[in-house]
């Protein structure tokens, strides 16, 4: 790789967060049986036409403000012509002359580093529908289905500039581009569901050079991971085909993500799509009072949200980058805050053990039993020395299991936090006199041995000892003898 540098350039679908399709009404549920939300216009049957919807045309232009975009006042549609049995017209309407949106940018930041990523344009397009193969990927089955549900879904297409270099560069785009459109509401950019899907264009030349080399498309990516795992393959596998004198051939390859490979699928050579301005849909005229408008819609985005986090509540940037990857989470943590005013105790919880059992159980914020006003009731409990922070951490995982209030867990199974005097003097007592060389080294100066007594009352009282009252009683009780 020292004498080749990878060029990488992303295309981006994002479906629109629309109630129906882009010029027809019907719905665009996710889930639905095949076929069963389709009319004559989204299946182009001759004779039927359809009607801009307008709502399509506001959420592109917010993806495009939202993405440091020029927005063209004056667009319109163009045939995109192709053929494949989930393109029933046989043509695909598109913007190829005119996108809506153009020349934006996104900064993203990778190992330390801060740069930025153009953007050529955002365009809105139709979906085509979808082939339901029988095997498991198309090159493995041995027939296909259509589905036309998805067949005139609106999107917006993203096509970056080709100045990624890196697997992590691309994956670090993404993960910034889905928080930007979940932000601004544009689309609910579930990948899992198809809302968002991405093409990457790969290529690779010698260092020092500017001339691009050959590009593959990769397809069939169904998460940021995958992309970057594609990526890097991809990149590996073209450097390799160059050092055994071989030519890089411009066709469409799938991710194999069992095998972790990519596989060809079709020959790309010089595709001409004999593009052409459709006569039949009307022209998009925006004016800057209604650019403006929708402008002035446009939420707090994630930069600005993290900067926020930064300078008003002091939490470490690392901190804020977290909390403000998704909408959710950063959502979770100001409804904690507004109860628990506490913000870097609400941030080391939600990276620490929300996260963690998100992971671990592969489940999203939104299907969490652990909510925002739990755990400012949880972070109460501890700060008031009812229960120790790490009875605190079990009371969470039972929360996050079983969804109970924290009180109710914290008195169910008897986990409220000895502070009573009396009763850890006896407790104490006892300890002390079952380690007599930890309290000889104690008193001789060695520190540590503190440590090791308060941990051995914690093993007693199952941690429901408060650590603090203990430490304290135990260097007087110390000190005296």
């Amino acid at each position: 790789m020292s004498t080749y540098e990878a060029v990488i350039g992303l295309e981006v679908h994002v479906e629109l967060k629309t109630q129906s399709k882009l010029f027809c009404g019907c719905s665009t549920e996710f889930g639905k049986e095949p076929n069963t939300q389709v009319c004559p216009v989204c299946l182009g049957l001759p004779g039927s036409a359809g009607v801009l919807n307008k709502k399509v045309v506001e959420l592109a232009t917010k993806a495009g403000l939202a993405l440091n975009c020029e927005i063209g006042t004056h667009t319109w549609f163009d045939r995109k012509n192709y053929y494949y049995p989930d393109l029933p017209k046989g043509y695909q309407v598109s913007q190829v002359f005119r996108p809506i949106a153009y020349k934006g940018y996104l900064d993203i930041e990778v190992e330390d580093q801060q740069m930025r990523i153009n953007i050529t344009r955002a365009h809105i397009e139709e979906d085509p529908g979808k082939l339901v193969h029988s095997g498991a990927s198309i090159t493995t089955s041995h027939s296909s289905s259509a589905d036309y549900n998805r067949s005139g879904i609106p999107l917006v297409e993203i096509v970056s500039e080709p100045e990624i270099r890196s697997g992590e560069e691309a994956k670090v785009y993404l993960e910034k581009l889905k928080a930007i459109l979940e932000y601004t509401g544009v689309s609910d950019v579930k990948m899992e569901q198809g809302s968002l899907r991405c093409d990457a264009n790969v290529s690779i030349r010698p260092v020092g050079t500017t001339t691009l080399g050959t590009k593959t498309e990769i397809k069939n990516m169904n998460s940021f991971r995958a992309v970057q795992r594609a990526i890097e393959y991809e990149v590996e596998r073209q450097i390799a085909v160059v050092q055994d004198g071989e030519a890089i051939i411009q066709e469409t390859r799938g991710w194999d993500e069992n095998k972790g490979i990519t596989l060809s699928m079709r020959n790309k050579e010089n595709p001409d799509y004999r593009c052409f301005i459709d006569a039949e849909l009307t022209h998009i005229k925006l004016t800057p009072e209604w650019i403006e408008g929708v402008k002035a819609s446009l939420p707090e985005l994630p930069d600005a949200r993290q900067k926020r986090l930064v300078e008003e509540y002091g939490l470490p940037a690392y901190d804020a980058a977290v909390i403000t990857s998704s909408l959710d989470l950063a959502e979770f943590f100001d409804a904690t805050l507004d109860q628990f005013p506490d913000a870097k105790l609400i941030s080391n919880w939600i990276m620490g053990e929300l996260l963690r059992l998100l992971n671990a159980q592969n489940l999203e914020l939104s299907e969490a039993k652990v909510t925002p006003d739990r755990l400012a009731k949880l972070l109460a409990l501890i700060k008031k020395g009812t229960i120790s922070n790490k009875i605190g951490k079990e009371v969470f995982e039972l929360m996050f299991k079983e969804g109970k209030e924290p009180e109710q867990i914290v008195e169910e199974k008897g986990l409220v936090q000895i502070s009573d005097e009396g009763q850890l003097t006896e407790i104490l007592t006892e300890i002390i006199a079952k380690n007599p060389k930890s309290v000889e080294d104690f008193q001789s100066g060695k520190e540590q041995a503190i440590g090791f007594l308060v941990g051995q009352v914690m093993k007693a009282t199952k941690g429901q000892a408060n650590p603090g009252a203990v430490n304290g009683m135990l260097r007087e009780m110390l000190t005296k003898k």
